[in-house]
């Protein structure tokens, strides 16, 4: 690939995200819900890291890094670790959370690193917020010949005992479910390898208010409306026999990964 970083990336402590963009608001909703984000979701399981590392990887981007749940695997696999994201108030809780990392105000479309000059490029929980067709190509700008594209998503599973009962209350709401079966990228990668992991996430109910709080669906209601979806969250805690009295609540997942190579 040819080209050079894009010139006009916004300054550190701005927001980064692309115009034109389908579900713009509902990604810059994630700013105002970034403590929520960094309490309530999930880690991902060790498996699902070591299988998108490529072997040797020196220096890896995490791409659309949030505040930092996955970055934080990743610094001490990789020699060099650099978390890329668009939300300026995510962005400052990577930073508290991740000190040691380069992060940079950028986005899928507009990657602020030269050309072939990574050996991976990871996007985790993410991939559904780009536009595949400009961000398949920036990616592999920035990819050395025979660098990895990697996506991953934490998907819960719906068969614990609690779990349609929350469906309805967050009115079944999915911002990545089907996008992490059949993940849109092409040209010039090759047909995606796939792998899932099942995995238990232990929380508290607070970590648990927080993992529907930080979701778009809940940040982009009216203010009266959250009221309700949070009390009723709540009144789930409360009184559902698999989860009223418990200090720590399994919250089962599926964490489903693809990868291709670029070629060399």
């Amino acid at each position: 690939m040819t080209g050079a970083p894009h010139p006009d990336v916004p300054t550190p402590g701005a927001d980064a995200f692309e115009g034109g963009l389908p579900h713009a608001d509902a990604a810059r909703s994630f700013g105002e819900g970034a403590a929520d984000y960094e309490r309530g979701r999930p880690t991902y399981p060790r498996e699902a890291v070591e299988w998108l590392l490529p072997e040797g990887a020196h220096h890896v981007v995490d791409l659309g890094a949030g505040t930092g749940k996955f970055t934080r695997l990743l610094v001490d696999r990789v020699e060099r670790v650099t978390a890329v994201e668009p939300s300026a108030g995510m962005r400052a809780e990577l930073v508290e959370a991740v000190p040691t990392v380069e992060v940079l105000a950028g986005s899928a479309e507009r990657i602020p690193l030269d050309d072939d000059s990574v050996d991976a490029v990871l996007v985790a929980q993410a991939w559904h917020w780009v536009d595949p067709l400009r961000a398949v190509p920036e990616v592999a700008r920035v990819l050395r010949p025979g660098g990895v594209l990697g996506l991953v998503w934490n998907v819960r599973d719906p068969f614990a005992p609690w779990a349609a009962e929350l469906e309805r209350i967050i009115s079944s709401s999915t911002e990545s479910g089907a996008e992490s079966l059949e993940p849109r990228v092409g040209p010039p990668f090759p047909a995606l390898e796939r792998r899932d992991v099942a995995w238990i996430n232990t929380v508290s109910p607070e970590e648990f208010v927080a993992m529907v709080t930080s979701r778009s669906y809940f940040l982009t209601l009216p203010e009266a409306e959250r009221t309700v979806v949070e009390a009723r969250v709540r009144r789930l805690l409360a009184e559902h026999p698999a989860l009223a009295g418990r200090d720590t609540i399994e919250v089962p997942y599926v964490t489903r990964c693809s990868r291709a190579a670029l070629p060399a």
